[in-house]
């Protein structure tokens, strides 16, 4: 195989049995291995990515440092390992706060790691999956401008999900479709009858609350970044799951499934036990 030096060379710490296939392309030789999950039968398997500091934040709020690039620092291999889960999804979910908080953001595995993008093409290509991922967008208000490049690119499909099916103000491009969706079983059901069965999650907090009140979370892949953002009364920052709160009894457990670095960051991929 052509090793391509354009792409990051995860480090193996330590992997559960069977948590890698072999290498089968580029892009799996460079993250150590091809990723497989668990398929299941009554929903999509639903996995989700963040990337965190060491003290739990995942957005520092503010305009132009909202979403996960500031918590990274634009890290490369935090990028590339989004655009590889992305490469393996169905479906990409966001929240509505994500979209606005990303005025430029596509849902795709080359627009996140342009460096990679024809090997990630592959990489559907070879899994029979369609040429780009569907984003999924999560609203209660409707309240999303059209216009988005990821609403309004005509090569990627879009559903927008919410109450009554609200739909946004303005017209809709036409490779957008707006569906009814009350509750996280009504969007698993409604993604579920539309093919959907391997959905990744990217954010943000308050819709990975909603999926774990609903154990509707199977794998979770964490980046550590290595800085500490801090919290304070006047500071407000927002933590990996917010809106819900879990008692001891409740509380969702999950397995180390494997660990890997590239220089000071470490990625961490759980699989929930309970």
């Amino acid at each position: 195989m052509t090793v391509i030096t354009r792409l990051p060379a995860f480090e193996a710490l330590w992997s559960a049995a069977a948590a890698l296939g072999p290498v089968e392309d580029a892009p799996s030789a460079a993250y150590g291995g091809t990723l497989r999950f668990p398929r299941r039968d009554d929903r999509p398997t639903v996995i989700v990515n963040f990337v965190s500091t060491l003290d739990g934040v995942v957005s520092y709020g503010v305009p132009g440092a909202a979403g996960g690039s500031a918590i990274s620092g634009s890290f490369g291999p935090d990028r590339f390992l989004m655009g590889y889960l992305r490469a393996h999804a169905d479906a990409v979910l966001v929240g509505a706060g994500t979209v606005r908080g990303a005025s430029d953001e596509r849902w795709t595995p080359g627009d996140v790691y342009p460096a990679a993008a024809a090997e990630l093409a592959e990489v559907r290509r070879a899994r029979g999956l369609a040429a780009q991922p569907t984003t999924v967008v999560m609203t209660r208000s409707g309240r999303l401008d059209p216009g988005h490049p990821g609403l309004s690119d005509p090569a990627i499909p879009v559903l927008i999900a919410s109450p009554g099916g609200v739909r946004p103000p303005a017209p809709l491009p036409p490779n957008v479709e707006v569906m009814e969706a009350s509750s996280v079983g009504d969007l698993m059901a409604a993604l579920s009858a539309r093919g959907v069965r391997l959905l990744l999650c990217e954010g943000g907090p308050h819709l990975l609350a909603q999926l774990l009140a609903a154990e509707a979370v199977d794998e979770l892949f964490l980046t550590l970044a290595p800085q500490v953002a801090g919290r304070s009364p006047a500071v407000g920052r927002l933590g990996l799951v917010e809106g819900v709160g879990f008692d001891v009894d409740t509380a969702p457990w999950w397995r180390l499934i494997s660990v890997t670095r590239v220089d000071d960051h470490l990625f961490l991929r759980y699989r929930r036990t309970s």
